[in-house]
């Protein structure tokens, strides 16, 4: 009887992921990477190929040509208590760090910061080996949607620099996992003026730093770098309809505020967004059912941040 030969193959169970933040930009330190969980990682650089375009050289094509290189991709990670923190630091930036009455710290992230860290984020497939560093990533997009149950999950869109050759030996070495408990969809709760929100059925939003690529001519075909443009943040509000002041906002152009949370034992994760507009929209009647309404809503920084996230947890810092 034939024996099927062994044969390591890359298995996503196994894969790990870390990352680091980088002092500068596209430059991988070689300590302080801690091992991130994820759901998914579509992080990896593309060289795509271009047809040769010379004449006169019969029918047969000559060799294609190598274009830019470009690395952006999502990262899909778990809201949990502790390494949520670090996508957020990347996201808005350094948090102020407050402890908290009983034990703990809240660290408060804030939208429009002018500068934001890049980092490294290596992805290793053990079994290989294989392991490959993602430098100069950028957060440039969060995207999170809220519903009854499930998993609590969140997009990352990341903009990276460009990606190592895929070598045998990490350079991350051996750092301990940083995690916490994750936080529960069926926990979740949205609130204005800090009162619930009553018959919403369905939720999400995308806060965005529209991150603008710097691409420069350059030996590597690489990026130079990306600017923060404008911070935005959109979201949707499905609801059941049984009530008109949020119908009253809209049609007289009043903003609202809303609040977005999470909570697990003493820890907690709440987004603030404070000037949410909300558009007139229809509530059609379809059948004998519920009748609901979707409002896909914008937000203003005007007079204050975009977004205030807070994360209260045991991790002294970021």
């Amino acid at each position: 009887m034939a024996v099927q030969p062994t044969r390591r193959r890359a298995l996503g169970i196994n894969a790990v992921q870390a990352a680091v933040f980088e002092t500068s930009y596209g430059q991988t330190p070689t300590t302080g990477f801690k091992r991130l969980p994820f759901v998914s990682n579509a992080l990896g650089e593309e060289r795509p190929l271009i047809e040769d375009d010379q004449l006169g050289f019969g029918r047969e094509g000559l060799d294609p040509e190598y274009d830019v290189a470009t690395n952006d991709g999502d990262v899909v990670v778990p809201m949990d208590t502790r390494a949520f923190g670090w996508w957020l630091t990347l996201l808005l930036g350094a948090p102020t760090t407050a402890p908290v009455e009983g034990g703990g710290y809240a660290h408060t992230f804030v939208s429009g910061k002018t500068e934001l860290p890049s980092a490294s984020i290596e992805i290793g497939n053990p079994e290989i080996p294989s392991f490959s560093v993602n430098f100069g990533a950028l957060a440039n997009q969060l995207r999170v949607s809220m519903a009854r149950s499930g998993m609590l999950n969140a997009t990352m869109g990341i903009i990276a620099q460009g990606e190592t050759r895929k070598q045998a030996l990490s350079v991350a070495g051996t750092p301990v996992m940083f995690h916490g408990d994750r936080f529960q969809q069926a926990t979740g709760s949205i609130k204005r003026g800090g009162v619930e929100l009553g018959s919403v059925t369905g939720a999400s939003f995308t806060f965005s730093n529209n991150y603008e690529k710097v691409e420069s001519i350059r030996e590597d075909g690489r990026i130079d770098g990306a600017d923060p443009l404008k911070a935005m943040m959109t979201g949707e509000l499905t609801m059941r309809f049984d009530r008109l002041d949020l119908y009253d906002a809209a049609v007289d152009g009043t903003p609202i505020d809303l609040s977005f949370g999470w909570k697990r034992g003493d820890a907690s994760l709440i987004f603030t967004v404070p000037r949410v507009f909300l558009p007139r929209v229809k509530t059609p009647i379809s059948g004998p059912g519920g009748i609901q309404a979707t409002s896909n809503w914008q937000a203003s920084g005007a007079g204050g941040h975009t977004l205030t996230a807070v994360l209260t947890n045991d991790v002294a810092s970021y």
